[in-house]
């Protein structure tokens, strides 16, 4: 049976050429550590991480490779940032298209005596600005805000929603699980940039980070403290960047296959990789307009989305069609709440959940013409 993989925005597949083989030879012929070793090939290692970190401030348009941290994934750094930053008393905004990587960490920290309100989204998991607006008090710290939805590949205005922040001295917060790699993105008025590796970055699972501002960093208390390498004699973490944030053994190996990722997308250009994506989304968006017994979940056009498309089944048990494409025709997609409740209340799918069909950077057309073939024969 053919095997087809439409679930990138749970975790890119394949990955970049050459992330496999880096993780490799990192393995096989460079397994030692940073900040570990007085000895020249550790040193040469620590500048190979130099490095990646400096591709990933040319991505993303800033110019601090030491405020550029590893963490294990997404889901850390926005924890990093947020039980770092917010105390007792303070407010923070964020929206209801959010993954649980950022509202879990929200409601954990209400006992701490910390608030958040929600700014509603539209029908289509699109944001009028003035919704943040709104919840903005003079207790509001900051902005925690996903850049597209991991649901329906809604776009949200995050440059407009910096330029409130910026008027009003309080940190925007952005989640880029689903942009980086994807859209251009430009961090000069982002105060705090999460990235994760194993989605458009197109390496390894168990790799993310994040870019931030040198002032903000200095009100971020370490959540994480433990051994740098650096200011060994002192019992306190180190204050210095990015040693503040990075105790413990970095991921070495991911880093590398990383590094090859950043290569690929550097040459291939990112907004060829969106365009090429798009193609792919609007073949299937087309198709399923066409469909009947067939909801496309928030945009269903390609207006300000990514190629991340949701369908809910009328009349259907959306998890029977997504098990029925899986054992029947090879087709990997995922069904159900994509850790992004709130998201699908906003979106009117829940508990139901939908149907998401995700396309990346190295599907095809014909791809795309195989799920529908198959949803076709689902549905009629």
């Amino acid at each position: 049976m053919k095997k087809l993989y439409a679930d990138n925005a749970s975790s890119s597949f394949p990955k970049a050429p050459g992330v496999g083989d880096a993780v490799k030879d990192y393995l096989d012929n460079a397994g030692y550590n940073v900040n570990r070793g007085g000895y020249g090939a550790s040193y040469d290692l620590a500048i190979e991480v130099l490095n990646v970190r400096k591709q990933l401030c040319g991505l993303f348009n800033s110019n601090e490779p030491k405020n550029t941290i590893f963490t294990p994934g997404i889901t850390y750094s926005l924890n990093i940032i947020l039980q770092g930053f917010l105390k007792d008393g303070d407010h923070i905004v964020t929206t209801s298209m959010e993954h649980n990587a950022v509202m879990r960490p929200l409601h954990a920290l209400t006992p701490s005596g910390i608030t958040y309100s929600v700014a509603k989204c539209r029908l289509d998991g699109s944001l009028d600005v003035a919704e943040i607006l709104k919840h903005i008090t003079n207790q509001t710290k900051a902005v925690a805000m996903t850049h597209a939805s991991n649901v329906c590949g809604t776009v949200l205005p995050i440059y407009d929603v910096a330029d409130i922040c910026k008027k009003r001295g309080i940190k925007l917060i952005v989640d880029a699980a689903q942009t980086a790699g994807v859209l251009d993105i430009d961090m000069s008025g982002i105060d705090a940039l999460a990235f994760t590796s194993h989605k458009g970055l197109l390496a390894l699972p168990g790799l993310g980070g994040f870019l931030i501002k040198s002032d903000f960093a200095e009100q971020i208390k370490p959540v994480i403290t433990g051994g740098t390498g650096s200011f060994t004699h002192q019992l306190t973490q180190p204050t210095v960047m990015p040693d503040k944030f990075e105790a413990g053994t970095l991921n070495i190996p991911a880093i590398l296959g990383l590094k090859k990722s950043l290569e690929y997308i550097e040459a291939t250009g990112v907004e060829a990789i969106y365009e090429k994506e798009m193609r792919l989304a609007g073949t299937f968006i087309e198709a399923m307009q066409r469909f009947s017994g067939v909801r496309i979940v928030g945009k269903n056009d390609l207006d300000g989305r990514l190629a991340v498309v949701s369908l809910d089944f009328i009349g259907k048990d959306n998890s029977e069609v997504s098990a029925a494409l899986d054992s029947e025709y090879g087709i990997m997609t995922r069904c159900g709440l994509h850790c992004s409740p709130l998201a699908h209340k906003t979106l009117q799918t829940y508990p139901g959940g939908t149907v998401r069909f995700s396309f990346g950077h190295f599907n095809t057309i014909e791809d795309v013409k195989y799920v529908i073939s198959a949803l076709n024969e689902i549905c009629t």
